[in-house]
């Protein structure tokens, strides 16, 4: 993005998300998608700081930047991870090594939170009280970020503590309750907006949020677990440092001195215990020795602190009885399988890892089949990696085992098991159960990008009889009045701008409106390749099956997809449609490319002098290359800029070639 009317877009988009989440209490985007706006912006302006004006995103207050994305912090002290042990046979042999050299040596043993880590650095002030001066997080365990203002913001942070020291550094865990993480769900809910995954991973997202107003509306909170550096007083034995920072007022985790491995697993068991009574996750018990000088003795890699072990609890597992089997139909016409069930001790929602839970997917009918799933039917749940429910065996089979319907239970229309796979389809363009998905889909910012057309607005216009199908979407204009009169899309500004929006969105590229069709298997990357090679949507829709094979990376299951979607007559008649309406199918004619690239997959990182990331892959893909975000096996090339981390050191692993951009601008001279 190099071109101040891109930034004025860019500005604009960000202000009318703003918009909808501070004014409207309506977020269109995830948290995630906003920052990755506002970066953006931020990176922009730091290479133009011509540009920025008062009126910037970035400089306003409600949606204001408080601390700056991004920003690097190397940690005085690794953030390293802690080796994991899954047996107790495994506990006593690690005590007994210890043991072999100290035999005197103590261990605490604690709960471990399943959040993130967070650093907090402390200095004495004019008071000769340790005043927080910096937050930072794990990262890489080598470099983390900086998320001081967040952290000013966690009622669980001190920001003075009382303590005679010139300095202090404590390591702990952030994390959500049981409580905020449903409280939250439950608003996103009621917005109809996506629901979080879990605590840990919600938690992860408020601590990197960019305004800190939003960190403290969701009530993260956080347990010290370790002191990093500081004075031999609260340096010697790890117990009585947690027992000094607790009486100081410092939130620390729940920890217990043991002297030998019966205590000690005792003490693991009866945090095991605790794990349905906590009103936060725990994924294991942490066993330290309790001698901190006596830890680097005990290496268990560079990749693990040294000194430590994590016991990791096998799954919990309850018995539940299946009360109901809904079908739902996905945006592809997909149908998708959710068992209802109860405990089948308490009748209520099982109790796993902290959480209740009435539900799991079911994936699709053989699975159900498999598991003899049916209504009445009891079974055997835990939580995979301690996040998702599954169930995990028949304990009392049912009276009938579950049969999915043959029609669509929202349009009626008979439903098709495609070959060699479990999926069952409905293939009706126009069921409802499709079309909000599909519009909103089609109007989303990698598709067509027609701000301010969401699901609540898409949902109201199909209740009212506007859109049949995403081609109405360019008849609106023809309602403009009617629009207006109802309200259904607000006032006559708001009316005119989305209009405006959708009259603009006809001049995309015919990638985004390939992308935007939702045929399956072809997302934004692939849609972008395919028009690589072809002039218009037109000329793609002739191509056959063999063809599209000879694409890179398009394979036979893609290219069936796409041959069957343009050979389809509903789906052509709609393309005639957009064709109709003046929606834009011809690629613009290219210049300055060539196929020098072709059949290259490459991937850029770190940052360039004269170039952005945009600048970099326009350049691949106009010569012919595929431009990938990761680094595997297939990767060709890595172009690497100043701060390349560990997409380099990836690469290098591999045995990736690896140029600088002097021998990139080398191939394509």
């Amino acid at each position: 993005m190099d071109t101040l009317q891109e930034y004025a877009e860019l500005k604009k988009t960000i202000d009318y998300h703003m918009d909808r989440y501070y004014n409207q209490d309506e977020p269109e985007i995830s948290d995630y998608e906003y920052d990755k706006l506002m970066i953006r912006l931020k990176q922009i302006e730091k290479e133009h700081p011509e540009w920025v004006t008062k009126d910037s995103p970035s400089q306003k207050i409600g949606g204001t930047v408080k601390r700056e994305a991004g920003v690097k912090v190397t940690h005085n002290v690794p953030m390293l991870s802690i080796e994991d042990v899954f047996t107790e046979e495994a506990v006593v042999q690690w005590v007994d090594k210890v043991h072999a050299v100290h035999p005197g040596c103590s261990f605490s043993v604690e709960t471990k939170i399943d959040g993130l880590s967070m650093t907090l650095r402390y200095v004495k002030g004019a008071d000769n009280k340790l005043h927080l001066n910096l937050a930072e997080t794990r990262g890489d365990g080598l470099i983390g970020e900086d998320v001081t203002a967040n952290a000013l913001v966690v009622d669980d942070v001190l920001q003075v503590i009382d303590l005679p020291y010139d300095s202090l550094e404590l390591r702990g865990e952030v994390y959500m309750s049981h409580e905020d993480f449903e409280k939250y769900n439950e608003e996103q809910e009621r917005l109809d907006k996506k629901l979080a995954a879990n605590p840990r991973n919600l938690a992860a997202g408020t601590l990197r949020q960019l305004d800190t107003s939003i960190t403290r509306q969701r009530g993260l909170k956080m347990f010290v677990f370790n002191v990093q550096a500081g004075p031999e007083e609260i340096m010697e034995s790890h117990s009585k440092g947690m027992d000094i920072l607790s009486e100081a007022g410092v939130p620390v985790v729940y920890h217990r001195l043991c002297s030998n491995s019966n205590e000690i697993i005792n003490a693991i068991n009866e945090i095991g215990n605790m794990r349905d009574e906590l009103p936060y996750d725990i994924d294991g018990a942490v066993v330290k020795i309790d001698h901190i000088a006596y830890r680097q003795e005990f290496p268990a890699g560079s990749k693990y602190s040294s000194g430590h072990i994590a016991y990791k609890y096998p799954p919990e597992e309850k018995i539940v009885t299946m009360d109901d089997i809904i079908v739902d139909v996905g945006r592809t016409g997909k149908l998708t399988f959710t068992g209802i069930f109860h405990d089948s001790a308490t009748g209520k929602p099982a109790r796993l890892c902290g959480t209740s839970v009435s539900r799991a997917t079911l994936h699709n009918q053989d699975y159900i089949n498999e598991m003899s799933i049916g209504i009445g039917g009891e079974y055997k749940l835990f939580k995979s990696g301690e996040i998702i429910p599954k169930l995990n065996g028949c304990v009392k089979q049912p009276q009938h085992i579950f049969e999915a319907p043959h029609l669509c239970p929202v349009c009626q229309e008979p439903l098709i098991r495609e070959d060699d796979t479990a999926d069952i389809r409905c293939v009706n363009p126009s069921c409802p159960a499709q079309l909000t998905r599909t519009v909103a889909y089609f109007t989303s910012l990698d598709c067509m990008n027609i701000m301010g057309l969401g699901d609540t607005l898409v949902e109201a216009l199909i209740r009212e009889g506007y859109i049949r199908d995403y081609t109405d979407i360019y008849t609106l204009k023809e309602h403009r009045d009617e629009l207006i009169e109802k309200g259904i899309i607000g006032k006559e500004k708001n009316t005119d701008k989305l209009l405006a929006a959708i009259e603009k969105s006809k001049d995309n590229t015919p990638d985004r409106l390939l992308t935007a069709l939702g045929i399956r298997n072809v997302g934004k990357t692939t849609a972008k390749q395919i028009m690589n090679y072809y002039n218009n949507i037109m000329e793609l829709a002739q191509a056959d099956e063999e063809q599209l094979r000879n694409i890179p990376d398009i394979g036979e299951t893609t290219a069936r997809c796409i041959y069957e979607f343009f050979h389809d007559e509903s789906d052509m008649a709609l393309i005639r449609k957009f064709e109709k309406y003046g929606v834009n199918m011809t690629m613009p004619e290219k210049t300055g490319g060539s196929d020098k690239l072709a059949g290259k997959t490459i991937v850029v990182t770190g940052s360039f002098d004269n170039y952005s990331r945009k600048d970099m892959e326009e350049m691949i893909t106009s010569n012919g290359g595929k431009a990938t975000g990761s680094v595997s096996k297939k990767t060709d090339y890595l172009v690497a800029g100043e701060a390349a981390g560990s997409k380099l050191d990836k690469a290098n692993a591999l045995g990736v070639t690896v140029l600088t951009i002097d021998e990139f601008l080398n191939l394509l001279a």
